[in-house]
């Protein structure tokens, strides 16, 4: 079966182009379609993306199945989440996360340092779906009266954020938490990716 799998960052740098077809037997898994791209992974740590989710090495393929290879990543009711190619504002992510019932919010940005300007290359459709989970999780784990989180994409200069995240709570440890939680998951799950001075800098590998 003839299957399209699409690519990102250093990934389709090296490969020049931003998707490619793969020939896999019928009855194929994640496995054989990783293991296909071994000459273009060239030692980089990969995990597939079948219908923008995370999927092990034992998921059953499909032709309609929409695939992504993920190199390592540079990142429910009153949840928020956005991906956007614009300047973030973190005041009006404070208002969003805004609740009568809550005591703390707290609200963290990550902005570009040391260097003009970072580039931000996000495979699109998935970071948001899973962003949205990120923040579903976050409320329910820690309690949240609303949380919401944004990550930006394109050209970032110094001193502009890149990633805000902000949560509500009735009290300042379940705000803490969330936030804590919620910047360390979108940091180690997103699928973006980040070049610093046209070098892509090195991440994780998320676990599906």
């Amino acid at each position: 079966m003839l299957v399209r799998v699409r690519l990102f960052a250093q990934l389709r740098q090296r490969a020049g182009r931003s998707e490619l077809e793969l020939e896999l037997p019928e009855g194929a898994r994640v496995s054989d379609a990783l293991a296909a791209v071994g000459d273009l992974a060239d030692g980089v740590p990969l995990v597939m993306a079948v219908n923008r989710e995370y999927a092990g090495p034992d998921r059953l393929l499909h032709p309609s199945d929409e695939l992504a290879l993920v190199p390592p990543v540079s990142g429910g009711s009153g949840a928020w989440a956005r991906v956007v190619d614009e300047p973030l504002s973190l005041d009006a992510l404070a208002a969003r996360v805004r609740d009568p019932r809550a005591g703390a919010v707290v609200t963290f940005s990550g902005t570009t340092r040391d260097v003009d300007f970072l580039d931000y290359e996000a495979y699109g459709e998935m970071a948001l779906v899973e962003l949205e989970r990120i923040v579903a999780a976050a409320i329910e784990r820690h309690g949240l009266c609303a949380a919401a989180a944004e990550h930006r994409t394109g050209r970032v200069p110094r001193q502009e954020a890149s990633v805000i995240v902000a949560a509500s709570a009735p009290h300042r440890a379940e705000a803490f938490a969330g936030a804590r939680e919620l910047i360390d998951t979108i940091k180690a799950r997103l699928p973006i990716w980040k070049r610093e001075e046209g070098d892509w800098v090195e991440g994780t590998v998320p676990t599906p």
